[in-house]
Parts: structure tokens; C-alpha cells; sequence
């Protein structure tokens, strides 16, 4: 298979609704094996987004799984809940900051002064140890 491209359009974009995860999730392509045939994990690329999100010992059931012939739609499903169990707090925080842009302005103008402040007596030092006057 092809890698992931957004030209390709076969990205999972991790911050979108819940209801379009499991639609980009079930339209992984997958090879036309049936349940109960013995699937290959390392050549899924449900496997691969798996194993990226679930611990070693999930990981090791899943493949398991896989070889026993689980069927695709199953395998789509338990990646679903999988990602969105560990997104959906991720999902809300970022749907929260992106209907506030005024907050997300605050906080950047808040972190510029303090750096700006940081900034001029590091730079204060600097030009003093090194026998610069202040710039006028």
C-alpha cells in the first residue's frame, strides 16, 4: 500500500468529530480475506495505526486476533474505540480553545511579554559583560 497522504486522502485527521473518526477509520482499505482467515498484521494498516495507539500487551492480542481470521469490520471497530477512548478528552480541550480564539490571543500575548521581559535583561547582561552600550 501507498503511505498516508492528505493529497491521497487517506489521512486520519486525530481532532475531528467522533462520528467522522469512525468514518475514516472504516474507510481503511483492507484485502478482500474473509472472517475466520488468517490475516497478516504486519502487512494491516489497521495493525499499524493499532499498535501506534495500544499498549504492548493489546498489541500482542490484537496481532493474535489477527491471525485467527478476526473480521475487518471487528478490527475497525475495536481501532475506533481504541482511538477515540484515548482522543476524546484530547478532542474536547481542542474543540474548547478553537471556539475561544480570544483566549488562545491571550495566552500568546501573555507568553510574548514574558519572554520579552526574559529576553531584555539576558540581553541587558550579555551587552554589559561584553562592553556594549544600551542600543538608542
Amino acid at each position: 500500500g501507498r503511505k498516508m497522504s492528505k493529497s491521497y486522502k487517506n489521512t486520519i485527521p486525530l481532532f475531528q468529530s467522533e462520528k467522522q473518526l469512525r468514518k475514516s477509520i472504516n474507510r481503511i482499505k483492507t484485502n478482500l480475506l474473509e472472517p475466520g482467515e488468517p490475516k497478516d498484521p504486519d502487512d494491516s494498516t489497521v495493525f499499524q495505526i493499532w499498535s501506534a495507539f495500544a499498549p504492548p500487551e493489546e498489541t500482542a492480542r490484537m496481532r493474535e486476533a489477527f491471525l485467527e481470521g478476526i473480521a475487518w469490520g471487528e478490527a475497525k471497530k475495536q481501532l475506533f474505540e481504541l482511538i477515540n477512548g484515548q482522543l476524546a478528552d484530547a478532542r474536547d480541550n481542542y474543540q474548547r480553545l478553537m471556539n475561544d480564539p480570544g483566549h488562545i490571543e491571550n495566552v500568546l500575548r501573555s507568553g510574548a511579554l514574558r519572554a520579552r521581559e526574559q529576553s531584555s535583561q539576558l540581553l541587558a547582561r550579555v551587552r554589559e559583560a561584553v562592553g556594549i552600550g544600551a542600543i538608542r
